[in-house]
């Protein structure tokens, strides 16, 4: 089942597709991979989806891939005892440790002593997704007197965002270490970490992942992005997370961050997701906003792996519609001739090693003889995602005798995997890669196809042989 694009789509699932025949529907769409967000419903909801995913690939015969969101630390305010206030600016208003006492119209209680550790006078705290702004003019353990900077209605257990500091706190709670746990169990491709501040908080999930998973890194607050080189080459994969990340930083900068995101992760060749709000008007409309469509098609000329689906495809009235849209974004984007001109405007810098030689000298051949495919044989999935990287016209047939990685592999740009058998030879190789690029119809008789792989096989990172070959 071949997609007529390169970037990928992945779907949250939710209420609204929850059913075999909606999540079939949303496969056939063009979802390539399916998203369980873990702040929301129970293990048992998750493990029926999953299922039916499975089922779904089973007969599709195509890898699909699975994420599992992570909830991360939620900083949330206590309650009020007459219920919502309205803080006007200017106001004076505490925020303390005291959970004996309800909220009112002076304080509040926040049960984040991490919170006020961190914070110092200036400070700013940004209450229900930044309406109402409060600045730091006094604090200690226990307590911080603010004052009212923007203003607005608070009311029981709103969120808090702290942009600007740097939290001393785990990206991990117990209820993420739980979900965790069992979602390693059921064999979930993909991890995507939330609250990443530090390279740190990517290491701690790793040693717990122990490779079972890759890990995506959720960028959602200034911290990580001051840090975004490091966090990018400790994860196997990054997503703009535009939501929180447009709560702690002025609106107007997160489209030069998302850019410089997906460049860095470009250079990496790592995959980029792009994520929230884009199609956010289908969630009660069967038709987006032309701004929406404009940004979905802005993401994809970057060079974006995927872009995402929330409450779109979660919760929507539109799901099918939802996905079936971008579907069609992203091929009417990447059929624009300037697509591919930006493309390779964009291309990044190569070192002097054997993975980036390949992967020049593949797009090279790829270009120059026309190939019909460019096919990767990986166990690992690292010299698919080299090919990736070039961004080449031709179709990237990753072949894997991993079915863990054929999955992950369904989030890259371009790659169209199969799970294939062990090769022991560059010949055998050569010739399973020919069978196989003619059966799943990326080539014919007499066409040509460029290989790259990894000798020895079944060494991860050691992408160092090209070859040529025709198919027979």
């Amino acid at each position: 089942m071949h997609r007529n694009r390169n970037a990928k789509i992945v779907a949250t699932l939710g209420p609204a597709s929850a059913e075999r025949a909606t999540i079939q529907a949303l496969f056939e769409a063009g979802a390539d991979v399916f998203r369980l967000n873990f702040s929301h419903g129970t293990h048992a909801d998750h493990k029926q989806r999953l299922d039916t995913i499975r089922a779904v690939e089973r007969d599709a015969g195509r890898p699909i891939g699975v994420l599992l969101d992570l909830q991360g630390p939620k900083l949330r305010l206590g309650t009020f005892a007459k219920g919502p206030v309205v803080l006007q600016q200017g106001d004076s208003f505490r925020l303390d440790l005291n959970r004996e006492q309800a909220g009112d119209q002076t304080r509040a209680f926040m049960p984040h002593p991490e919170i006020f550790a961190a914070l110092v006078v200036g400070t700013d705290l940004l209450v229900d997704d930044g309406r109402v702004r409060l600045r730091v003019e006094q604090c200690g353990a226990d307590f911080a007197d603010t004052r009212v900077i923007a203003g607005g209605a608070v009311s029981d257990r709103k969120g808090v965002n702290v942009p600007g500091v740097v939290l001393p706190l785990s990206a991990l709670t117990e209820k993420d270490r739980a979900d965790l746990d069992y979602g390693l169990t059921l064999g979930i491709d993909w991890i995507a970490l939330s609250f990443v501040q530090r390279p740190e908080d990517i290491v701690e999930i790793k040693t717990i992942v122990k490779g079972r998973a890759g890990i995506v890194a959720k960028l959602e607050k200034p911290s990580a992005i001051s840090s975004l080189e490091a966090i990018v080459a400790e994860s196997d994969a990054i997503m703009v997370a535009r939501g929180d990340l447009g709560v702690e930083m002025p609106p107007e900068q997160v489209p030069a961050i998302q850019k410089r995101i997906v460049r860095a992760c470009r250079k990496a060749g790592k995959p980029v997701i792009v994520a929230t709000q884009m199609l956010e008007s289908m969630v009660t409309a069967p038709v987006p906003t032309r701004a929406e469509a404009s940004d979905v098609a802005t993401a994809i000329y970057d060079g974006a792996d995927a872009v995402m689906l929330s409450a779109e495809s979660a919760s929507g009235k539109y799901p099918v519609e939802a996905v079936t849209m971008m579907n069609s974004i992203i091929a009417q984007t990447e059929a624009d001739p300037y697509y591919r001109e930006s493309i390779r405007t964009a291309q990044t810098t190569h070192s002097p090693v054997p993975s980036d030689a390949i992967g020049v000298a593949v797009r090279g051949v790829a270009d120059l003889l026309k190939v019909s495919a460019v096919v990767a044989y990986t166990s690992s999935g690292y010299s698919a995602l080299r090919m990736a990287r070039e961004r080449p016209q031709a179709p990237i047939l990753g072949m894997t005798p991993r079915q863990a990685v054929a999955r992950q592999l369904a989030l890259a740009w371009g790659v169209y995997p199969v799970l294939c058998h062990e090769v022991m030879d560059v010949l055998e190789m050569s010739d399973w890669a020919c069978q196989t690029a003619k059966k799943e119809g990326l080539g014919q008789v007499g066409e040509t196809i460029v290989i790259s792989a990894g000798v020895p096989f079944g060494t991860s990172g050691t992408t160092n042989l090209m070859r040529i070959a025709q198919i027979g």
